[in-house]
C-alpha cells in the first residue's frame, strides 16, 4: 500500500525566504538611487555652464563684444535645467562684479560668471580663479557629489 501526498501551495520557509530576497534587492536600489540622481543633477548642471557659454558668445557677438551683465546674460540663456533655476523657473545666474583672482564660493544650483579670470584649484573653502586676460571668462557653479566640489569652466 502506497501512501499518496498532495503537496499544495509552498511552505512558510519558501515564502519568508523570496520576501527576504525581494526586500535585499529593494534595499539595494533603494541606497543606489540617491547616488545616481545626484550624479545626473550634476551632469545637468555641468550641462547649464556650456549652455551659458554659448550664452556669453552669443549676447558679445550682438553688443559690439561687450560682456553681458546678469540680466543681460539671463535674457540670452535659454534651456538651463530646473537645477540652475530659482523657485519661479527663472535662470539662476550671475555675473560677478569682481574680476580678476579670487575665491568664489557660489551656493547650490547657482551660476557665477566671472570675467577677466581662469580657473584655478577648488578646494572645500571655494573656487581659485586666477587673474585673466580681457576677454577670458569662467563658469562656476556647485556641485552635490564629491562633498561640495566645483565645476568651473573658462574660455
Amino acid at each position: 500500500m502506497s501512501v499518496k501526498k498532495d503537496k499544495q501551495g509552498f511552505t512558510i520557509i519558501e515564502v519568508v525566504l523570496v520576501l527576504a530576497i525581494a526586500g535585499l534587492i529593494f534595499l539595494m536600489v533603494f541606497v543606489a538611487l540617491p547616488a545616481l540622481q545626484r550624479s545626473q543633477r550634476d551632469t545637468a548642471r555641468k550641462n547649464d555652464v556650456s549652455i551659458v557659454s554659448a550664452a556669453i558668445t552669443s549676447y558679445s557677438s550682438n553688443n559690439r563684444e561687450a560682456f553681458p551683465n546678469t540680466s543681460g546674460l539671463k535674457s540670452y540663456t535659454t534651456d538651463l535645467s530646473e537645477n540652475s533655476k530659482d523657485g519661479d523657473g527663472n535662470p539662476n545666474i550671475t555675473v560677478n562684479a569682481n574680476t580678476g583672482a579670487q575665491t568664489i564660493h557660489p551656493e547650490e544650483g547657482v551660476i557665477v560668471v566671472t570675467q577677466k579670470s581662469v580657473c584655478g584649484e577648488s578646494t572645500s573653502s571655494g573656487q581659485e580663479l586666477k587673474a585673466g586676460l580681457t576677454r577670458q571668462y569662467t563658469i562656476i557653479t556647485k556641485l552635490e557629489s564629491g562633498s561640495g566640489a566645483y565645476y568651473c569652466q573658462d574660455n
